[in-house]
């Protein structure tokens, strides 16, 4: 497992809390960063780039001037004479061309996907300039290492994914972005139909589950709950990775004895007899974030504008898939065999959120899914912490910078304003999880408040 000592976007220095964002050098650098506007949003950093390469960037005394004074006192200088804001405004209203229209998006054939699977059939994409095409793949380890590689341009991710990748969890520690939530709850604990005697997780002890992937919000939540259910999670029951499509099959074979999925596995289940739904994810946590739209770094940095119309391709369809009226419309239209590959009525009632239990009772909850793109970096923050909690990463962690270079809030809120959403004021608050609220600005003090732990 990797330790969290140095800055994920600059290896060559540790991460630093010399200021109160911990992401500039001294506190005298972030306020004159402040004092210019700060350097969030994606537009901003590129045209102060731009203006720092032009002045700075032929003359070798120019360019030693830059490393004695850094780019913040720089750009504090030339702010003087130069219109910074003008020239961050123009760039963010007038993007040039796509560097890159032909693109391939990675994606697993689960209702978390939605907008990113539906911006294809439904004209999103092309909408924007883009020849995009959205490829189904068997699993989170296939689209994380495709993604790598770059046959994937970007991807449909579990949002920890981006986190693990930038801290080199599971693989090296390679810059990634959460742009945007591709969904809030929509999983499901599921168990066997031999089990429906057993609804109390205190019941549980030697039980098999599946959860998606080792790096998911499906992990944490059902290590949460069988955490504050006195079970250890690593002691008391057996988790195993298995990809959403072979779930199914897995606990019809007997293999598993349930799992925390994602939609519209836990619904199939029910749909061919083979288990029940114990409880939505969104009785541990509502609102959680799942799935993700992701990228890598450099992605987004050296094709801003393609990058730009990617993202607001996928709010917009978001924004879509937000309309409790459009639901219907939108399992149609993914359902089908180069998409999820299920039945209709399966998918309709993930999405519209009136659904068989398995236990012979029909439920209605309209928010058993749905669309938020907002990415939280409070979210971020209790995932690591989660993280930190299970071993996933050790050492000391500098929580907030990480959250703030991953999840971008920014980047998210000037397109959710375009496509017609709100976006909220903040980018952390406080969040409540089984009763028990998280503050996002006291990670250590939360993962000690927990009797169950392996940090």
């Amino acid at each position: 497992m990797a330790s969290a000592f140095r800055d994920p976007f600059n290896p060559d220095h540790r991460l630093s809390s010399g200021c109160s964002c911990g992401e500039h050098a001294s506190q005298a650098d972030h306020d004159q960063a402040a004092a210019l506007g700060g350097t969030d949003d994606l537009a901003a950093r590129l045209a102060e780039t731009a203006i720092v390469k032009a002045v700075f960037g032929a003359d070798p005394a120019r360019r030693a001037f830059l490393r004695t004074v850094g780019t913040s006192t720089a750009l504090a200088a030339l702010s003087q004479f130069f219109p910074l804001a003008a020239a961050r405004e123009a760039m963010a209203q007038a993007p040039g061309p796509l560097e890159k229209k032909d693109l391939k998006i990675g994606f697993i054939p689960i209702t978390c996907a939605t907008p990113i699977i539906m911006a294809h059939p439904m004209g999103f994409y092309s909408k924007n300039g883009l020849n995009a095409e959205v490829v189904r793949t068997a699993g989170w380890a296939v689209i994380r290492d495709k993604t790598l590689n770059k046959e994937y341009d970007a991807a449909h991710m579990l949002s920890p994914m981006p986190l693990a990748i930038t801290m080199g969890a599971g693989s090296n520690p390679i810059p990634y972005t959460m742009p945007a939530v591709e969904n809030i709850n929509g999983q499901a604990i599921t168990l066997a139909v031999k089990h429906k005697d057993k609804n109390d997780p205190k019941q549980w002890k030697g039980f098999k589950f599946a959860v998606p992937f080792d790096y998911s919000m499906h992990n944490y939540l059902l290590r949460y709950y069988l955490a504050e259910a006195g079970l250890d999670p690593d002691t008391d029951v057996q988790i195993r990775a298995v990809p959403p499509p072979e779930m199914v099959a897995n606990l019809r074979a007997d293999n598993i004895d349930g799992f925390l999925a994602p939609d519209p596995v836990n619904q199939r289940a029910v749909y061919d007899g083979v288990g029940f739904i114990h409880i939505l994810s969104k009785a541990i946590w509502d609102g959680h974030p799942c799935c993700a739209f992701a990228a890598s770094r450099e992605f987004v940095t050296t094709m801003p504008n393609t990058y730009q119309a990617l993202l607001k391709s996928i709010i917009e369809a978001t924004a879509f898939a937000t309309k409790a009226e459009n639901r219907k419309q939108i399992a149609e239209v993914i359902a089908g065999q180069n998409y999820l590959n299920q039945p209709v009525t399966v998918v309709e009632q993930v999405l519209t959120g009136t659904y068989a239990d398995g236990l012979g009772n029909v439920k209605r909850d309209a928010n058993r899914i749905d669309f938020d793109p907002f990415p939280y970096q409070s979210m971020a923050i209790w995932i690591l912490t989660q993280m930190k909690r299970w071993g996933q990463i050790k050492g000391d962690v500098n929580y907030k910078q990480v959250a703030e270079q991953v999840f971008l809030a920014t980047d998210a809120t000037k397109l959710m304003r375009e496509a017609g959403l709100t976006p909220p004021a903040m980018s952390s608050k406080k969040h409540v999880i089984m009763g028990k609220e998280f503050d996002p600005a006291k990670p250590d003090e939360y993962i000690a408040s927990f009797r169950i732990k392996r940090s």
